[in-house]
């Protein structure tokens, strides 16, 4: 099977994993370096998901009857080339940001349709931090927030990407998954760098801590979260006050015993 970005001379990664991880901040980090593309939250992901779907069940009759196999996997392996297609050309590795990515059968996609050897940089955080961290941004936001329902099984932003993270971490015997806990990156973000730029074989490339800008803002507004994925100029740890229910914990400490 062909490496198709190989072939297109652009390296295809993934970054992916737990919300409010920062990985706006790694991507706004990544991004000086001017050959690396690195955007916001990708629809990527799940056209490919769709399109798979579609080409399985709905398609798959005149797909079958015209001898069309071929173009089943042209198309899929296409939708990355045509998302980034007016990117420059020195811009040489796409960085792709979805928490869907560590996703079984994402995973398996990937390795079918645009590398079999892709490799992915998965953000995590303790849950009770993620779960303060999207209360205070409610809070701000003038919202109720429901942190029980933040847990509910399999259920978005929080509970679905954290079943892909618990599968990326049990099933990392190609090295796909290169983890890396928000702790670290917001006290040792050089010492970060330096490890992602290892595993992905990158060439050095000098970043700057100060003065962070996001090259590829996202308009929060189709969120209805504003402040989302605004991040701060120089990095720092900020102090969050919010206090969780003893339920709210019991259901964290459960989730973490799994």
């Amino acid at each position: 099977m062909n490496n198709n970005f190989s072939n297109k001379k652009k390296q295809f990664v993934c970054l992916s994993g737990l919300p409010r991880t920062g990985s706006t901040l790694l991507s706004a980090i990544l991004s000086q370096n001017p050959k690396i593309h690195a955007e916001g939250n990708s629809a990527v992901c799940q056209l490919m998901w769709d399109t798979y779907v579609s080409c399985n069940n709905n398609c798959a009759e005149q797909l079958l009857a015209n001898n069309r196999l071929k173009t089943f996997h042209d198309i899929i392996s296409s939708i990355p080339f045509t998302y980034y297609k007016d990117i420059s050309e020195e811009e040489t590795i796409i960085v792709d940001k979805s928490r869907s990515w560590t996703l079984e059968l994402n995973v398996r996609i990937l390795e079918h349709f645009v590398d079999p050897n892709i490799k992915m940089i998965v953000l995590t955080r303790p849950i009770a931090e993620i779960v303060k961290s999207f209360a205070k941004l409610y809070k701000q936001n003038g919202r109720e927030f429901d942190a029980l329902g933040l847990l509910k099984p399999m259920s978005e932003p929080l509970m679905r990407s954290l079943s892909g993270v618990e599968w990326a971490k049990k099933n990392n015997e190609k090295n796909t998954f290169f983890f890396i806990e928000y702790k670290e990156l917001v006290e040792e973000p050089q010492k970060v760098i330096e490890k992602i730029y290892d595993f992905l074989q990158w060439e050095p490339f000098e970043h700057t801590f100060e003065k962070i800008n996001v090259k590829y803002p996202e308009n929060d507004e189709v969120y209805h979260l504003a402040g989302q994925h605004i991040i701060r100029e120089k990095i720092e740890v900020l102090q969050n006050d919010i206090e969780l229910s003893q339920e709210v914990l019991d259901k964290i400490a459960s989730l973490e015993k799994l």
